[in-house]
């Protein structure tokens, strides 16, 4: 019988799990069949990041693991390909096909929509090793909702491609070209079938979410795009991701705080505080503009939660620097924080920068704050004690005591689950119920669903 299985690992973040589900829908389109079981698989595609070094190292590893999978299948007599697509086949495929001999095809990042022809090639015992990407940049491959994952309440709506900006220290507009907008129409259709779909969250989510459009219609285009999404009937929680302060607009503030359709959640990479790295970085922000933006957010959105990302060990980084930095920290007390060390990527302004901090001091820096940051967060937690949220029921955890829920303040993927406790038997996974937190600690939450009988 003919094995027609292939199996698709997707690394990094949202973004690339958008692309995975689209490859993974064009070719179940064409009868070909998933498999969760690498082992079973005749293609085996891994579609990785390459963000940053720690991002690299883990799709090196991708790659070797599968590969021994393709070997292991060689050896029993099974036809097996490997097929590496993303961000770490767009900046390296010709040292991919030279380090790993058992890739038998690599694809870029506007090459996705081209897997089902490339099976087929394969398929037909063509050999498309050295075929190298075009040019970065579409978005062909994106459908309008039915490539979205149903095991889940939740989709990504991917609404860009690409990013214009050019920080320093970024090599995203190398590997995904610049800003490429879709149309607002193409994105409601499919904002309007994932809906009727039964997703019960649908998360707005680009390079930089609030430049949407500038491309395409001369101008930021997210506050149209809101204004339309919100009145789609059955919409559930809109939820923004990837936000830039610099073009976050008091027009905007005002409409995500007079509309319950859109989570009062932000998530905002600052990167630094200082006013000197973030000119180095190319950032368009300032301390002062970052600390009334998120002035005017807290004094409009009361219940706001927000969400950002700091990089330490930038290129001239002093004590000094850093001591701005901890300061903001301290003083802003974002409620979700993630940060990283710099690390030199090929192709941006900041590989050539000279004056990097040694990895212990940039080591020192991250943990300093991290521990800020744990602080901050058992504080944040405390002030939910006794609070009622309305939560998302999702998941089960591996104990079987708890459900595993999010409010509008917890993003999939990057901010925990709060653990739910029912006082009554009738709660299904997908269901949205209000729970009253009763314990936490740094990061988790624990709440006892609310009977809303009594």
């Amino acid at each position: 019988m003919k094995n027609n299985q292939f199996f698709i690992l997707s690394l990094g973040c949202p973004k690339n799990e958008v692309d995975a589900e689209s490859m993974s829908f064009s070719l179940r389109q064409h009868n070909y069949l998933f498999t969760d079981n690498p082992f079973d698989a005749k293609y085996l595609i891994v579609n990785t990041c390459g963000f940053i070094q720690s991002a690299k190292e883990e799709a090196i590893e991708a790659i070797l693991d599968l590969a021994e999978i393709k070997q292991s299948r060689l050896d029993n007599d099974k036809l097996a390909y490997l097929i590496v697509t993303g961000c770490l086949s767009q900046r390296y495929a010709k040292q991919i096909y030279h380090e790993f001999p058992e890739v038998d095809l690599v694809l870029g990042t506007a090459q996705y929509d081209q897997i089902v022809n490339s099976i087929d090639e394969l398929e037909q015992g063509k050999s498309l090793r050295g075929r190298l990407p075009k040019a970065p940049g579409s978005l062909k491959h994106l459908f309008q909702g039915e490539q979205a994952s149903s095991d889940r309440y939740y989709a990504y709506l991917k609404i860009a491609e690409g990013c214009s900006n050019r920080c320093a220290f970024c090599a995203i507009p190398g590997i995904r070209g610049p800003l490429l907008s879709r149309p607002i129409e193409d994105i409601l259709a499919e904002a309007k079938l994932l809906t009727e779909r039964g997703f019960k969250e649908i998360i707005l989510i680009a390079q930089d979410t609030t430049r949407y459009g500038a491309d395409l219609y001369g101008e930021p285009k997210l506050l149209e795009l809101l204004k339309q999404m919100v009145i789609i009937p059955n919409i559930g929680l809109i939820r923004l991701m990837y936000v830039y302060g610099d073009v976050f607009s008091d027009e905007l503030i005002d409409f995500i705080a007079e509309n319950k359709k859109i989570a009062p959640y932000i998530d905002i990479p600052i990167q630094h505080a200082s006013d000197k790295i973030l000119k180095s970085m190319l950032r368009r922000d300032t301390n002062a503009s970052l600390r009334q933006l998120i002035s005017k957010l807290r004094e409009k959105i009361p219940h706001v939660v927000l969400r950002t990302t700091i990089l330490v060990g930038f290129p001239g980084e002093t004590d000094a620097d850093f001591s701005e930095l901890v300061e903001f920290v301290r003083d802003i007390k974002f409620d979700r924080l993630g940060c990283f060390i710099f690390s030199p990527e090929e192709g941006t302004k900041a590989y050539r920068m000279s004056d990097i901090p040694d990895e212990e001091t940039s080591l020192k820096r991250y943990n300093e704050i991290m521990q800020i940051q744990q602080e901050i967060s058992l504080e944040k937690n405390r002030q939910r004690l006794n609070k009622i949220y309305d939560v998302l029921i999702e998941d089960i955890s591996e104990d079987g005591l708890f459900y595993l829920a999010r409010s509008y303040g917890e993003a999939p993927g990057v901010d925990p689950s709060v653990h739910v406790l029912a006082r009554h038997d009738n709660i299904e996974l997908g269901d949205v119920v209000q729970v009253e937190i009763i314990d936490y600690d740094e990061y988790d939450l624990t709440g006892v669903s609310v009977d809303e009988s009594s």
